[in-house]
């Protein structure tokens, strides 16, 4: 019985990552067609999706505190009711207002199920076993990549309005509610301040893996959102083919988190770490800089294999840091990571504006660039640690 609510616990973990991951993929597919549906500009309507971000970073900040309150349980029923209310507000409101407070709701309920689904995998699994759950978790939110952006260049063709994607979306959380509604869930016991103390340091690796998990996750949304964009406008690629190198990207990059969740269990985690920023950094450079459609295609899959594990191994280096799982730590990296995913459109936007789509590709590569050069911070420091 155990083992059945252990694996059950395991696959609400999973389809949280894919829920959010549909969420947040889907954007770049549909964001021409949402533009032209409130007559606004690609650029105000990339804003728009901000609300959204905003959303997951606000429920993941507060969801560290609310899960010492309220039963994971409670919480996932109750972010289906919204789940449901905000789909029905995004069919049937013709306001660009509206819109943008469904949105809103949806990234609140997103953020607050992929927290819960972290501290779940956080707390059923413990070492090398830990970061391979944690990457399987992580390649759900890759395989909604590979699927959604498929689904939603099928729909556009036969010409279906694009806020049926929404309810498409909606169902992965139905079953996700479905699976809650049967299984016990872990409960987070509150720690004394000695306890804490003497568990948690928040040392300087923390700092830089905070910062690896925000310009990790603004670089390759950056990058992935303005693909479609970038594909059709400066290459003259038709819809269908930008849809393929999104989807191929995704794929590439759930295949490479199967791969890695094996991998990481025989090598040191800091050199895998350095190892995947670099190639990720080189391989995002030559895509930018390829004119070919088939190197386009190698380009983005090498680039997805190698960058699946990079997000995956920060948060589990950082559950590292204390001898037991600590959510405020674990929180703190999923914090840093949804603020690089609120930034995407906030950073990007302005410079598509006044630089063009080259320029902000190229800015997203600096990005890859910085994470790298922390990552080689973070093992020099963890050296000297050692020496101490």
């Amino acid at each position: 019985m155990k083992n059945i609510n252990q694996t059950g616990l395991t696959w609400i973990s999973f389809f949280s990552y894919a829920f959010t991951g549909a969420l947040i993929v889907v954007t770049g597919m549909i964001m021409g067609n949402i533009a032209n549906y409130f007559h606004i500009s690609i650029s105000e309507m990339s804003n728009i999706f901000t609300f959204l971000n905003a959303g997951i970073l606000i429920s993941i900040v507060f969801n560290s505190w609310l899960m010492k309150i309220v039963s994971l349980k409670i919480q996932i029923i109750f972010g289906f009711i919204l789940t449901i209310i905000a789909i029905l507000g995004i069919l049937y409101s013709h306001s660009i207002l509206l819109f943008s407070i469904n949105l809103f709701i949806l990234g609140m309920v997103s953020g607050m199920t992929m927290s819960i689904g972290t501290f779940i995998i956080t707390n059923l699994y413990s070492g090398s076993k830990r970061g391979s759950k944690l990457l399987i978790t992580d390649s759900f939110f890759s395989m909604s990549g590979m699927i959604f952006p498929i689904i939603t260049a099928y729909l556009l063709e036969k010409n279906i309005l694009w806020y049926w994607i929404y309810v498409l979306i909606g169902s992965i959380y139905a079953f996700i509610t479905i699976l809650a509604l049967n299984l016990k869930f872990p409960i987070l016991k509150k720690e004394n301040h000695h306890e804490s103390k003497n568990t948690e340091k928040w040392g300087l690796n923390i700092f830089l893996l905070s910062m690896a998990a925000l310009f990790y996750i603004l670089g390759q949304l950056g990058f992935i959102s303005w693909i479609p964009q970038y594909t059709t406008e400066i290459m003259n690629i038709n819809m269908q083919h930008a849809a393929h190198l999104v989807s191929n990207f995704w794929m590439s990059y759930m295949i490479g988190m199967w791969f890695f969740s094996f991998i990481i269990m025989f090598f040191h985690l800091n050199h895998i770490f350095i190892f995947l920023t670099g190639m990720s950094t080189i391989l995002m450079y030559y895509f930018i800089q390829s004119t070919s459609y088939l190197i386009l295609e190698y380009m983005i899959i090498g680039l997805g294999f190698f960058s699946s594990a990079i997000y995956t191994i920060i948060i589990t280096l950082a559950s590292l840091q204390t001898e037991k799982p600590s959510p405020p730590i674990i929180n703190t990296i999923l914090v840093c990571g949804t603020v690089g995913t609120l930034l995407t459109f906030v950073i990007t936007s302005p410079i598509v504006q006044k630089y063009g789509l080259y320029i902000t590709l190229m800015s997203t590569n600096v990005f890859y660039a910085i994470v790298f050069f922390l990552s080689i911070l973070i093992y020099l420091n963890n050296l000297l640690l050692r020496k101490m």
